[in-house]
């Protein structure tokens, strides 16, 4: 991991300019933390990812999939990001386990450091176990079952960071999101726009399917899709 030089001169909450700050070799690639003024970026391949700028519909994604769980309650946040869904978890104390899947252990460590006021150092919480995996690759391995299952680690089902990862919002791949959900469990899935017929595509595997949107300045609005009771069947 190289760290870029940074002028010790110039203040970094109003100097406008962009910053790197670290650069890694990922796993999908390169990974540059970036820092504009008091917001850090992350950035994959060239391809803006996510920022600290607002987190509303990250928090929203945690926070609607728990409206309904009583303690204790168990969740699995797919993607650590810039940590917004993590602190909204760790600060709810009906759950009692807190699993966070990343494949990058780059962003992992930046939670360590630049990133952790966003987690809210919640990896030093004994209810959080972080799994530097593939979220497909744990799918595999994991055997335990949960009351709310979050994933955010695409830009949306029809914007993958990977193609591989389509096959996360496949009727297959529903069925093993469903198969990892407890009786009471909602799957959230996090999206920076409308994804075309995911909604109609989620009420053939479940019978309760709710859509939130979240207004940003500019663009389409962050949606997050809540879906729970899988259908036996896996048909509508």
């Amino acid at each position: 991991m190289n760290t870029a030089a940074i002028d010790p001169s110039i203040d970094p909450s109003t100097d406008p300019r962009p910053v790197v700050v670290e650069r890694a070799d990922g796993t999908g690639g390169e990974l540059v933390l970036r820092r504009t003024g008091p917001h850090h970026e992350i950035i994959s391949n060239g391809v803006f990812l996510m920022d600290t700028r607002d987190g509303t519909s990250e928090r929203l994604l945690v926070r609607a999939a728990a409206e309904r769980l009583t303690a204790p309650a168990s969740i699995a946040i797919g993607g650590l990001g810039v940590g917004f869904s993590l602190a909204e978890a760790a600060a709810d104390p009906r759950f009692t386990a807190v699993t966070v899947i990343e494949r990058e252990p780059a962003v992992a460590a930046w939670h360590r450091g630049p990133l952790r006021p966003y987690s809210a150092s919640a990896l030093d919480d004994p209810r959080v176990r972080l799994h530097l995996t593939d979220l497909l690759d744990w799918l595999d391995t994991d055997t335990g079952a949960h009351d709310a299952l979050c994933l955010d680690i695409d830009n949306g089902p029809h914007w993958t960071v990977t193609p591989g990862n389509a096959r996360l919002y496949s009727p297959a791949g529903l069925d093993r999101l469903a198969r990892r959900l407890t009786p009471r469990g909602v799957l959230a899935v996090w999206s920076a726009a409308d994804a075309p017929g995911f909604t109609d595509l989620l009420r053939t595997r479940f019978a309760h399917v709710d859509v939130r949107t979240v207004p940003v300045p500019r663009g389409e609005p962050d949606v997050v899709y809540l879906a729970r009771a899988p259908r036996a069947d896996g048909s509508g």
